[in-house]
C-alpha cells in the first residue's frame, strides 16, 4: 500500500507527511493494524536529527506506557530519547535497523519504522494523537522557526 503524502519545503528542505497515520507532537507515527500499531520516526525529525548511526530500541516484550522511553537513537548531531506513543508490549523490533539504521533517514514511512507494540486501548490512545493535517501544520510552524534562527 502507497502512502499518500503532504508535503512543504522551508527554506532548501522538503518535509513529508504520510496522510495515512496518526502522530506524536514529537515527530513519531503511529500506523495501526487492529491492536498493534507500528511507530516510526517522522521524515521531519529523521532530517532534524541529522544522520542516524545508531538506534536502541526497548526489546520485544517490554511494558511500555504512553510517555515512556521506546528507543534511544543517536544521530551525528544528537542523542535522542524517543517516548512511546501508545500503552502495550513492544511485540517486535525492526530486526534491518541493526545492521541498517540508516533506513530511518532513506525510508521514514517504510523501511526504517522501529517497533511494533500491542496495544491495550487504542481508542483512548488515538485520541491523544494528531491527524496527518494536525502533525503538518505544527511541524510547517516549527521548521519555519528553525530557520529563523541564527
Amino acid at each position: 500500500m502507497m502512502s499518500i503524502f503532504i508535503e512543504t519545503t522551508v527554506d532548501k528542505f522538503t518535509f513529508k507527511v504520510a496522510t495515512d497515520r496518526a502522530y506524536t507532537p514529537e515527530g513519531l507515527w503511529v500506523s495501526a493494524t487492529g491492536n498493534q500499531v507500528r511507530v516510526g520516526l517522522t521524515d521531519y525529525l529523521q532530517q532534524r536529527s541529522g544522520d542516524v548511526a545508531f538506534v536502541e530500541v526497548k526489546p520485544e516484550g517490554t511494558a511500555v506506557a504512553a510517555g515512556d522511553e521506546l528507543a534511544t537513537l543517536e544521530t551525528i548531531k544528537v542523542n535522542t530519547s524517543l517516548v512511546s506513543p501508545v500503552s502495550g508490549r513492544v511485540a517486535q523490533v525492526n530486526p534491518a535497523l541493526e545492521d541498517t539504521p540508516e533506513l530511518i533517514n532513506s525510508d521514514p514511512y517504510g523501511e526504517g519504522w522501529l517497533a511494533v507494540i500491542s496495544v491495550a486501548d487504542w481508542a483512548a490512545d488515538q485520541a491523544r494523537l494528531l491527524t496527518a493535517e494536525q502533525y503538518f501544520k505544527q511541524m510547517k510552524q516549527q521548521a519555519e522557526e528553525d530557520t529563523k534562527k541564527p
